[in-house]
């Protein structure tokens, strides 16, 4: 029984992916706007039915890998080490998102799509705003309980926000500008490193 679960679960996800891969191939070569949720499905060789249970719409497909990352870096933060400093773990958190989108949205094309469409659909740049901004409030809470001396909610806020949103910001320009995988990859960890300057000034304050 937990066998066929797991396999059951495993080809769900592979369902998953392959619905993902496909969408970000016929963006890439039809144009967002010119490809509907019909189209996904019969290229990936599925029904709109089973589009439907994984994705509600076409921007899901366009910020799929969004909650699992925010997921992954309240997880690095969930397991972080006793006495850990607060600038080492959310450091950490950034630099397992800023992995995942270097193995996921970069290679397929997802990510560029995005940093598209962030100018030239204010539809789609209102969702995308509005899932950084949902994402960096639960990283901010999660990094305000892990160290509620050091952080109230505002500084949590702020800190979190400088270095997500210096991150994204750098993703975007970089691939604006026609930049690859891994240009994009060194340019947000470089503005990692210089908004993570924000927990040091943070720090500095404190003391």
């Amino acid at each position: 029984m937990v066998e066929e679960l797991g396999r059951r679960e495993r080809k769900k996800q592979q369902t998953r992916r392959t619905l993902i891969e496909t969408a970000a191939r016929l963006f890439n070569e039809r144009g967002y706007d010119a490809t509907g949720v019909a189209d996904i499905a019969e290229a990936a060789d599925v029904t709109k039915r089973t589009f439907f249970l994984h994705f509600p719409t076409k921007e899901d497909v366009l910020l799929s890998d969004g909650p699992a990352r925010i997921e992954l870096a309240l997880r690095v933060i969930g397991e972080r080490a006793p006495e850990a400093p607060m600038r080492e773990v959310l450091a950490a958190a950034v630099h397992a998102m800023i992995a995942d989108t270097a193995s996921a949205d970069l290679p397929n094309g997802m990510a560029a799509m995005r940093a598209r469409l962030m100018v030239e659909s204010p539809t789609v740049q209102a969702r995308i705003l509005r899932s950084v901004f949902t994402g960096q409030a639960r990283i901010a809470e999660a990094m305000r309980a892990a160290y509620p001396e050091a952080l109230d909610r505002t500084s949590a806020a702020g800190v979190v926000g400088a270095v997500v949103g210096a991150v994204c910001a750098a993703a975007i320009v970089s691939l604006q500008d026609g930049e690859d995988a891994e240009a994009a990859s060194a340019a947000m960890r470089r503005a990692a490193a210089i908004a993570l300057r924000a927990v040091d000034a943070l720090g500095t304050e404190a003391a």
